[in-house]
């Protein structure tokens, strides 16, 4: 089954193309690693595909159901909103509300807009906290985190939402070389759980350890795509073999 699945998406940002005609399935439990060089679409297309930003043509469907139909024809906006309750987001910047605790920043969305119980929500939250290894911050605030802290305040929020799926902007292009070894930690442990995810990331080592499946974009198209041991250690085109080069892959 298909948790997401993208045709033909193109987005224009006046006169530059950002991206064009890409096409993309992420199957359940699969664990999709975006890479490239800067300004190739990497993030737009996660923008794209969260509603973040409305694409120019194309169709958006998640768990077999169209959401954006053929033409990027939008549904109302109450239906979208129920349509993102499919997926978490984590930015590079971690966007955690800086005048609520840790346990509030997590657990404010399951109650307010999902409705749960709150000592479940609670109980669940201090659960996350532990698993992403934070589990004395919970009465702490964004400003006395690291950001390495931050980050997996952030990953628990999404989590505590029950998404069907995770996207990651570079989730450690804001941390330093020690704190990225423990958010990559973090989501090695959700991919050994089969959480679906599609992570736009820098860390080629580890897309290689951690992906199903490597996409590699360049000028707003997909140039190559397949297993980690095909496009990073043994890639076709000209254009990956490039970037990696500069690398030092």
């Amino acid at each position: 089954m298909s948790v997401l699945e993208m045709n033909n998406i193109k987005k224009s940002f006046g006169s530059k193309v950002v991206l064009e005609d890409i096409t993309l399935k992420v199957g359940k439990g699969e664990v999709v690693s975006i890479i490239g060089p800067s300004g190739s679409g990497k993030s737009t297309l996660l923008r794209c595909a969260t509603f973040l930003e409305r694409i120019d043509n194309g169709e958006i469907s998640y768990i077999d159901k169209k959401i954006v139909n053929k033409g990027a024809v939008y549904p109302p906006k109450k239906e979208l909103q129920q349509a993102c309750a499919n997926f978490g987001l984590v930015f590079q910047n971690f966007n955690l509300f800086p005048h609520f605790s840790v346990m509030k920043n997590i657990s404010d969305a399951p109650i307010v807009i999902q409705k749960r119980d709150k000592e479940e929500v609670y109980r669940e939250t201090r659960e996350l906290l532990k698993k992403v290894g934070i589990e004395d911050k919970e009465n702490a605030y964004p400003c006395e985190l690291s950001g390495g802290q931050q980050q997996r305040v952030a990953i628990a929020r999404a989590l505590a939402l029950h998404p069907q799926m995770l996207y990651f902007d570079e989730p450690t292009s804001a941390l330093d070389p020690e704190i990225t070894a423990e958010i990559l930690r973090v989501l090695k442990s959700l991919a050994a759980e089969k959480m679906t995810m599609v992570i736009v990331t820098h860390e080629i080592d580890f897309a290689r350890a951690v992906s199903d499946r490597v996409i590699f974009m360049d000028g707003g198209v997909i140039i190559e795509e397949g297993k980690p041991e095909y496009v990073i250690d043994n890639p076709e085109n000209e254009r990956t073999k490039a970037f990696l080069k500069k690398l030092h892959v």
